[in-house]
């Protein structure tokens, strides 16, 4: 097998696939993901439809959060028959904020070589186009869905001086940005939804100005909120 003109070195690949444009995925993601024996999804449906747009014919098999157990097992046979494995996440880069993690620790335990095939990031997109400060940041990810445990992490972050980037999904945006407001103040903050997508909306302001913004409206789609970190 190839990489380019290279030889495609046996071994787990994390491949970053887009978060909404498909004009985003690299040339090498797409070798790796043709000449790979194994593509481990999150949903065989929606890398069916990546790979279909591309003309690429491989053999998938799904790998989430609740067959995650099951299925490593089964993946690392193939790597240590001196196979190649791609590990995708139905957008953006594996390992973040999904179960790929899990996938990527244990190989790396077993001895396997683990290769990096970067691309699109919602977690980077939204950082790079908020206007805050990116030199330093702090990743959060999904806070827990539970309103008191949800409420005590962000209590936990009040004098944290970084940017902050989190996950949220849309029908619980309105009740996440009233917590802010209640526990870090009216700060400059960001959200960000459907990025690189037909419907992608950037809004900026304070906390108050933003909950003014969407107030009455049927969100939906990915969001990442970016909020400005404590200043004295």
């Amino acid at each position: 097998m190839k990489e380019g003109n290279r030889e495609l070195t046996p071994g787990l690949y994390v491949v970053s696939t887009p978060i909404g444009n498909l004009e985003d995925i690299t040339q090498r993601a797409l070798n790796v993901l043709a000449q790979v024996d194994l593509i481990a999804c999150e949903d065989t449906r929606r890398t069916g439809i990546l790979l279909k747009h591309f003309r690429i014919g491989n053999r998938l098999i799904s790998y989430h959060e609740y067959n995650k157990l099951r299925r490593t097992p089964e993946i690392l046979t193939v790597l240590k028959q001196g196979k190649a494995v791609a590990l995708v996440s139905d957008a953006g880069t594996p390992g973040i904020s999904d179960p790929g993690f899990y996938l990527i620790r244990v190989a790396i335990g077993e001895g396997v070589r683990v290769f990096p095939v970067p691309g699109a990031s919602a977690l980077l997109a939204a950082l790079v186009v908020s206007g805050l400060p990116a030199n330093r940041f702090a990743f959060e990810g999904f806070l827990p869905k539970r309103e008191g445990r949800r409420r005590k992490r962000l209590t936990a972050l009040v004098n944290e001086s970084r940017t902050m980037v989190f996950y949220e999904s849309a029908y619980r945006l309105g009740g996440f940005l009233e917590d802010i407001n209640e526990i870090f103040g009216d700060r400059k903050i960001v959200v960000c939804r459907e990025l690189t997508k037909r419907y992608e909306e950037v809004v900026r302001g304070t906390v108050c100005e933003v909950l003014e913004q969407i107030k009455g409206r049927d969100l939906k789609g990915e969001i990442v909120v970016v909020v400005a970190g404590y200043e004295e």
